[in-house]
């Protein structure tokens, strides 16, 4: 019987762990998940590797006062005492605060961590901060930015859209087209923020399209379609979407296909957008002769899409990945503006989906789980950044950027702390970022195992893992929530985020003369089995309205689950702004759609019109820098890790070829560049350089390439650190903004060139710890 074995949750899925002798031997899928993720069993092996960190770390450098920052990332460390460790890091916090303000911090602290509700790094980390004083903090998101920012002003909040998602069950009975730019990878369907109790992203597609359903898919790559679906695949030159998106809207208006009642009753700005989209404008009416010039997508399959939609109900989802290039904003704008051309906004089965399957959420369900969360206070510091503008407040103390609508000044940052995330992972141009890096005087992470960030640290506190803690696991955007268990021992001597930060708050004061430390207000007096009840009892309190008979904390360790069902009738904004959009207009500053936005026109940014429109990437294969780089670089979620997460597992360096991130490269490419799958291959622009396996497919489409993010930074500092001999693509990325309206990560506006390696290949050195001595 496993019904009785304790739980484990991560953000890729549920699992039950299988002991023997007192150490965990395996992980069983919880029973109710139809297909559960792989990813899990690498949680067993990565308890004890070689890369876990058993005791506080200082890097030489920094413990001896040698000023070279540039040492970080190949220096060595010295293995210190708890002790030691703490009051180095109290001294530094009170140092930078004191000499400084508190704005001088940076507590962005970015990334996945794990799927508790207490043990939560980002939670732990901003609540110490805010009773310290406070923190510059980043706002949105590397997912999605441009979506976060453009959404509010043109259709609803992100939040709002996500939460209230339309479904594959509603797909189905409505027997709906999908087009889907950007593709719909059920991979990236493994993860939900938070945890996942069931899998169902690859069911319910497959019974969307066994009732009707249809997609059409809008991407570069085959790669992730099913063989049913591949004569249905439009292979687009990459970053031309929008170019497509506004001829399909030109020939549904040009042939009087749109629902004119629609816009005029539900939007506003259309007839300020028509101009462009006709030509009258600029000349250039953007038709599909127009589009297929840009995109390379025949002109009469463009017709023939155009066509389809409206005929059918149609519902057009954009993959998270259209958010990170150049101009993501309005290629979201744009998907918006496409939809309510026909109609379907507010209709179930149509209108615009904020990406299907791009977690395990989007699609399977409607309503929000209101799962309690660890309290973080408030930031007494109004200072913040757009997430991916780290490098550039980091390089530019004083400097300014524009973000939706207003100029920010970028803080002069003398200490990062980080905990629960890897930015030597998510950020773009890393050789920029480590060059960045440099400037600040000191770097605090809090880290399991030796990942880059680690290693780019001046103190590391070596921090549990799930399975070595107690805690409730539960997404907003699930229908479970989880009592997991510590079913192994913290490795060594590392200790909870809490604790950490507990022997921290004993060793600083508040902000003001008469405080005293804040050692109290951080854990109010509580031990871990209290904060746990404590937030189930908050949840038991959101859930009384529909689940007046929940279990008593005790019960509910025992059982180790509850499952909260489907609201029958959950909040449905957008059916019930098409009812009646007087009475319920959306939370856009006209109450309407937005075609048109007088706000985003007033931000009198060049080149930002009020409505959506094509501009030329930097980098793009129309490009002139072309001539020089004429790949396009494509960067996709990877399919065996969450991120970075688990990279050093064997499960994920099974995906690796000769030990190295594959690069996958169409056939034709491949043989003009004397390139044979299996070859490590050399990636190059100039921002840098990265080893690779190359995978050769005739599914991706000639001129671009396929790399999955996620391998270890593993520079090669013998023979230019500009390299990577790992394989990650984040060293080609450009650290590019979206644009003046989010300034999310335009990441997948990046042109490379391959060529085969040369030469002593040197070994990759990724998951080697650094040298490690004791104290002098």
């Amino acid at each position: 019987m496993t019904h009785n074995l304790p739980f484990v949750a991560a953000h890729w899925g549920t699992y039950r762990a299988e002991m023997a002798d007192g150490r965990v031997r395996a992980l069983l899928p919880y029973e109710d998940d139809p297909d559960p993720s792989p990813i899990g069993q690498a949680m067993v092996e990565t308890l004890d590797d070689p890369c876990r960190i058993g005791q506080p770390m200082v890097r030489r450098g920094f413990l001896d006062g040698n000023a070279d920052r540039s040492l970080r990332g190949r220096d060595s460390f010295v293995a210190v005492d708890w002790d030691t460790a703490l009051d180095l890091a109290a001294r530094e916090l009170l140092r930078v605060r004191r000499d400084h303000s508190n704005e001088a911090i940076y507590g962005g602290s970015y990334g996945w961590a794990s799927a508790g509700r207490f043990h939560h790094a980002q939670s732990q980390l901003r609540r110490f901060l805010n009773l310290f004083g406070g923190y510059t903090s980043a706002r949105d998101s590397y997912s999605y930015a441009a979506a976060e920012v453009i959404m509010p002003h043109v259709l609803a909040p992100m939040k709002t859209l996500l939460t209230e998602h339309g479904t594959w069950q509603e797909i189905a009975d409505r027997k709906s087209l999908i087009v889907a730019f950007g593709g719909i990878a059920v991979r990236n369907g493994q993860v939900n923020g938070g945890g996942v109790a069931r899998h169902t992203q690859r069911d319910d597609m497959a019974a969307a399209l066994d009732a009707g359903a249809d997609i059409v898919t809008i991407n570069p790559s085959a790669l992730d379609l099913d063989d049913s679906l591949r004569d249905r695949w439009l292979s687009i030159r990459p970053n031309t979407d929008m170019a497509l998106m506004l001829a399909l809207a030109h020939t549904l208006v040009a042939r009087n296909l749109h629902d004119q009642a629609f816009v005029d009753s539900h939007c506003t700005g259309f007839d300020a957008f028509r101009p462009y989209l006709m030509g009258q404008m600029d000349g250039q009416p953007k038709s599909a002769d127009w589009a297929s010039s840009i995109t390379r997508i025949p002109a009469r399959r463009i017709v023939d899409l155009a066509l389809q939609m409206a005929r059918r109900p149609t519902v057009v989802n954009f993959s998270w990945s259209m958010t990170r290039q150049q101009n993501g904003e309005e290629i979201i704008w744009m998907a918006v503006v496409l939809a309510a051309l026909l109609g379907g906004i507010g209709r179930r089965g149509e209108g615009v989906a904020c990406g299907l399957s791009a977690v395990n959420s989007v699609g399977n369900r409607r309503g929000r789980l209101p799962v309690a969360a660890l309290p973080t206070g408030t930031n007494p510091v109004s200072t913040f950044i757009p997430v991916a503008r780290i490098a550039d407040m980091l390089l530019d103390p004083g400097g300014s950027v524009h973000y939706n609508g207003e100029d920010l000044t970028f803080p002069d940052i003398r200490l990062v702390y980080w905990a629960g995330g890897n930015p030597f992972h998510h950020h773009q141009d890393l050789n920029r970022l480590r060059r960045a890096w440099e400037r600040v005087e000191t770097v605090i992470v809090h880290e399991p195992h030796w990942t880059p960030l680690a290693r780019f640290a001046d103190i590391v506190f070596p921090a549990t893992v799930s399975m070595e803690r107690n805690d409730l696991s539960g997404s907003p955007q699930d229908t479970h929530i989880f009592a997991t268990s510590a079913v192994a021992k913290p490795f060594k001597q590392s200790r909870n985020d809490h604790d950490i930060f507990a022997d921290l708050a004993a060793r600083v004061t508040g902000p003001t003369d008469v405080d005293g430390t804040i050692l109290d207000r951080f854990t109010e007096g509580r031990s871990e089995a209290e904060w746990l009840q404590r937030l189930y009892d908050r949840t038991v309190k959101n859930l009384s309205a529909t689940m007046p008979d929940m279990p008593r904390y005790d019960e509910f360790r025992v059982i180790g689950t509850v499952s909260v069902p489907v609201p029958e009738h959950p909040r449905r904004l957008l059916e019930n702004f098409r009812a009646d959009p007087v009475e319920h207009p959306l939370p856009t500053p006209s109450g309407r759609i937005e075609i048109f936005s007088n706000t985003i026109a007033g931000f009198g940014r060049d080149g930002i019109a009020g409505h959506p429109m094509w501009r030329d990437p930097v980098e793009w294969q129309g490009a002139s820098l072309a001539q020089k780089f004429p790949l396009h670089l494509v960067t996709h979620q990877p399919d065996r890790r969450l991120h970075s997460q688990l990279d050093q597992s064997s499960h994920s360096r099974a995906g690796k070829i000769a030990g190295r991130a594959a690069c996958v490269i169409n056939s034709i490419d491949a043989d003009v560049r004397g390139i044979c799958d299996g070859d490590i291959v050399e990636v190059f622009n100039d921002r840098g350089r990265c080893l690779a396996g190359a995978s050769l497919s005739p599914d991706v489409r000639k001129g671009v390439v396929l790399m999955a993010t996620g391998a270890w930074y593993d520079p090669d500092w013998e023979n230019g650190s500009d390299r990577c001999k790992h394989g990650n693509p984040n060293v080609l990325t450009a650290d590019l903004p979206t644009s003046e309206i989010a300034q999310g990560p335009g990441a997948l506006t990046c042109l490379v060139d391959i060529r085969k390696a040369e030469g002593d290949i040197p070994p990759v050195t990724a998951f080697d710890i650094p040298e490690i001595t004791l104290p002098t």
